[in-house]
């Protein structure tokens, strides 16, 4: 399929992070672009704001009447729509092109200098990362992210078309569709078994990523998983390292070392290990756009952040508010290991939202083992996203296996009395699904208190 010969692009599920970066994109190219999703969101007034015409119902007759028209009309959907989907199934029974969000995503960063950022972990930040370093040493470049980056206030950054910056999604083997010049895995722990079964087939799908890389690509590994290619981490034997780590004021300083050359006192200030490994790989994924390292170095430091990944909302000396898109327990350990470090011997309250009945089945004992570590807990319910419920699992289910005496359920009515009553030092609040809306609420509220 060639973009050129495409007038209007389609969205079934506009509103997704994902999907909305590439409305964002086909509407800066000047293609007529219109959406359904079932949520209006800030994403989708966002949207709006820039003449792209959304709703909000499952109705052909909201379809605006140009995209009726098969010829010259892309449609784009995401796999979390069902394929019952009135409109859907229209337009795979009328002859349009419709392709998934990373078919597209594919077709539009196959003849960039593309870079890809695979792992269950951390791929939003690191791209957000990745993204600003290469901004800032001004390199052209198309950037598609999965969060709101809090350097340039968006979810898509149009700088140029020579480069890109992807997410390479492992589910629904989505980052199967990419062809990456520079790549890199952050992290391969057990997620998505509705689509994978086991962690044998999972590893596998990331091994054909791999396969996936241009002819005399670059890949990068986190030290330690298993798949060849150069490597990153703490230790000393890492092809990329951190070296000399020590904390001030918030700021974790170091020497990075790189097969050529340390950089001594190198800074940044996003909070925990997890963190400062998506800032390391950046890094190191950048300087093979033939960025000067010292200039990267700088740009390192400048790095203000990814919406909901670490994000401090409150921050005195008597309190603080952390929101966190974690829904992982290897992220929830990350969050905690993050707030030990830099607020040590403070009294933590963990308000979790659990993301999908499957995962929260899947994963209930590691889920009980992370929360259980933070002074208290408090569950608010399933967010089911694209799943149906599954008989017995609950979040009343999950807290039962929280071996944590100060533990609780909390309906969102109830949420900010609830953390009042337990005044925190700190407050994280985390979770993938529809939390994240809370949050503006419960700072306003708190700040209101204080």
């Amino acid at each position: 399929m060639d973009l050129k010969d495409i007038h209007r692009v389609y969205f079934i599920g506009i509103g997704g992070i994902g999907m909305s970066a590439l409305a964002r994109y086909f509407r800066f190219v000047e293609k007529q672009v219109a959406g359904y999703d079932k949520t209006r969101t800030p994403l989708t007034q966002e949207l709006a704001d820039l003449d792209i015409a959304v709703h909000y119902s499952d109705d052909l007759e909201l379809v605006p009447r140009a995209f009726l028209d098969p010829k010259n009309t892309l449609i784009v959907y995401t796999p979390a729509v069902p394929a019952s989907h009135s409109e859907l199934s229209y337009f795979v029974d009328h002859g349009f092109k419709v392709k998934k969000r990373s078919e597209v995503l594919g077709i539009i960063t196959r003849d960039t200098f593309c870079f890809a950022v695979a792992g269950t972990h951390g791929k939003t930040t690191t791209s957000g990362i990745l993204s600003h370093l290469l901004k800032e040493t001004g390199t052209p470049l198309t950037a598609f992210l999965g969060g709101i980056s809090e350097d340039f206030n968006s979810n898509f950054l149009l700088e140029g078309t020579e480069f890109s910056v992807v997410e390479a999604d492992e589910f629904d083997r989505s980052f199967l569709q990419l062809s990456p010049n520079v790549a890199c895995i952050t992290s391969m722990d057990a997620d998505h078994m509705d689509i994978y079964g086991d962690r044998e087939t999972l590893k596998k799908a990331f091994m054909d990523f791999t396969k996936c890389l241009k002819p005399n690509g670059t890949l990068f590994v986190r030290k330690g998983l298993p798949i060849a290619g150069i490597t990153y981490g703490i230790e000393d034997d890492s092809d990329y390292c951190i070296r000399n780590l020590k904390i001030e004021h918030g700021t974790y300083i170091f020497d990075l070392g790189t097969p050529e050359m340390t950089l001594k006192g190198v800074k940044f200030n996003k909070p925990g290990e997890h963190n400062l490994l998506n800032g390391l790989v950046a890094f190191a994924m950048a300087i093979q756009a033939g960025s000067p390292p010292y200039r990267l170095a700088e740009a390192l430091e400048t790095f203000r952040g990814v919406q909901r990944r670490f994000s401090y909302k409150i921050k005195e000396e008597s309190f603080v508010f952390i929101d966190d898109y974690a829904h992982h327990p290897t992220e929830i350990n990350a969050v905690y290991q993050a707030i030990s470090e830099m607020h040590p011997n403070k009294r933590v309250l963990a308000v979790f939202q659990p993301h999908l009945f499957s995962r929260t089945q899947d994963f209930a004992e590691d889920f009980a083992r992370s929360l259980a570590k933070f002074d208290s807990v408090l569950l608010l319910d399933i967010y089911p996203a694209r799943e149906k419920p599954i008989a017995g699992i609950t979040s009343k289910w999950l807290l039962e296996k929280i071996q944590n005496p100060n533990k609780g359920f909390v309906e969102k009515s109830a949420l900010v009395s609830e953390i009042r009553k337990q005044n925190p030092e700190v407050l994280v609040t985390m979770g993938a699904g529809d939390i994240g809306l809370e949050v503006a609420k419960i700072k306003s509220e708190l700040e209101h208190a204080n």
